[in-house]
């Protein structure tokens, strides 16, 4: 439905992305999905390499998932034209590596270039992009390197919910104007930052200068 907040996931299936972090919550996954004041859907897209075993299994758990849920899917083969059109379609880029394990998670840039909103923990590219709550959501930092996994897999996840229900959820519905503008902030910030004339820029001056 083009009238319901959009949550897109697509990228590539690794463990340490954890694709299905915002399921392993079931109540609060329930009442996000059954949701009826504040509607959503969500859409995971993606595929692993043929021997992460880990990653398969996420996969396939998100796909046996999907079927108890009318607004839940899961798309495959997500090459160019699919991931053209999630992006395009999207009103949350969701992004949930475990810190600090992502290079840079390109996907989230072209994402914001097409009207997406990027909701992401605080690794990769976005550490240098997000304003929270102006051009994007980010999970808070924390003291990643004294945490235990699943205390990391914990706070993460107990995070994404809050900034969920009770900013971006209220904003989409209830502000829309505001939302708008945080839209129009992502897009126009993203085309200073992260362009190709802004790499070759980088390059000549710091490798051949």
């Amino acid at each position: 439905s083009p009238d319901v907040l959009t949550i897109v996931w697509a990228r590539r299936f690794a463990g340490y992305k954890r694709a299905d972090l915002i399921t392993r919550d079931k109540k609060r996954f329930e009442a996000l999905l059954n949701n009826t004041k504040y509607p959503v859907q969500v859409i995971w897209a993606g595929k692993p390499y043929t021997l992460d075993y880990p990653a398969i299994c996420d996969f396939n758990h998100l796909v046996h998932l999907s079927k108890e849920y009318k607004n839940m899917a899961v798309c495959i083969g997500c090459e160019l034209a699919l991931s053209k059109r999630l992006k395009q379609s999207a009103d949350i880029w969701l992004n949930t590596p475990r810190v600090p394990r992502e290079a840079s998670g390109t996907s989230g840039m072209t994402a914001a270039m097409n009207g997406a909103v990027n909701l992401s923990t605080n690794d990769g590219w976005v550490r240098e992009f997000i304003d929270h709550g102006n051009n994007g959501f980010l999970v808070p930092d924390a003291d990643y390197a004294h945490m235990r996994v699943q205390e990391q897999d914990d706070y993460d996840l107990d995070h994404i919910y809050d900034i969920l229900e009770n900013q971006v959820l209220p904003l989409y519905y209830d502000h829309k104007d505001t939302w708008r503008q945080i839209v129009k902030n992502g897009m126009r910030d993203i085309r200073f930052k992260f362009d190709s004339n802004r790499m070759a820029d980088e390059y000549y001056k710091i490798m051949y200068v």
